[in-house]
């Protein structure tokens, strides 16, 4: 299958912070959408799958709000740990930003994860030996909101900049890509902005990072 290229996503600026709680602000309408409605391979989702990711950003953080259907059964854990990460989260609903600052050097990026119970883990990815290393004790300060409401699922993240160890300067490309996880075996879903369209479901494919550029 022909797989298209998606484009770059346009992320605007805000003057001020806000509570990442606070989903319905209006700092939310001037984000551009970003549309989540192809598997890891290209094909088409069922539109019931289907997400919307929104980012934002202010001088100290980067804003994340994942607009969801949800008409299918949620797949999270019965007793969510919100006070730590959560280990093993891709095996669960949620949602996901892979993000790399150095476009030079895409073989190490960040990866963020949030489900719509709250849940949450942010890891170091290193590909630049050949192999998968994985940094589980990274703490970035990421804070995350959800809700569930009729077949709408929210999940929002923020994660300073601190966590990145700089800060874009207006007009700066880093790259990323964005994803979501939804359902079980045999018919779990992972979908992607930009298809990574690896023959079995594979995200971490930094080949297929578009550009996130941070205007103001």
């Amino acid at each position: 299958m022909q797989i298209s290229e998606r484009p770059n996503i346009l992320i605007n600026h805000v003057s001020n912070d806000f509570p990442i709680t606070e989903t319905g602000r209006a700092e939310w309408r001037i984000a551009n959408s970003a549309t989540i409605n192809r598997y890891w391979s290209g094909a088409e989702a069922p539109a019931s799958r289907h997400a919307a990711a929104r980012l934002l950003w202010s001088d100290t953080s980067l804003y994340v709000r994942f607009d969801a259907s949800q008409s299918e059964p949620l797949i999270v854990s019965e007793t969510p740990d919100l006070s730590a990460k959560t280990l093993g989260l891709w095996d669960h609903d949620v949602c996901e930003l892979f993000i790399a600052p150095d476009k030079n050097q895409t073989g190490k990026y960040y990866e963020f994860e949030a489900s719509p119970a709250g849940e949450w883990v942010d890891l170091i990815v290193d590909l630049t030996s050949g192999m998968r290393r994985i940094d589980v004790e990274y703490a970035s300060g990421m804070t995350t909101a959800s809700s569930v409401t009729g077949e709408k699922a929210i999940t929002a993240m923020c994660i300073p900049f601190r966590a990145f160890g700089k800060r874009p300067e207006p007009g700066e490309m880093w790259l990323g890509n964005l994803f979501r996880c939804i359902g079980r075996d045999p018919d779990r879903g992972y979908l992607a902005y930009n298809p990574t369209g690896t023959t079995v479901p594979n995200f971490h494919v930094p080949e297929k990072f578009v550009g996130f550029e941070f205007r103001k």
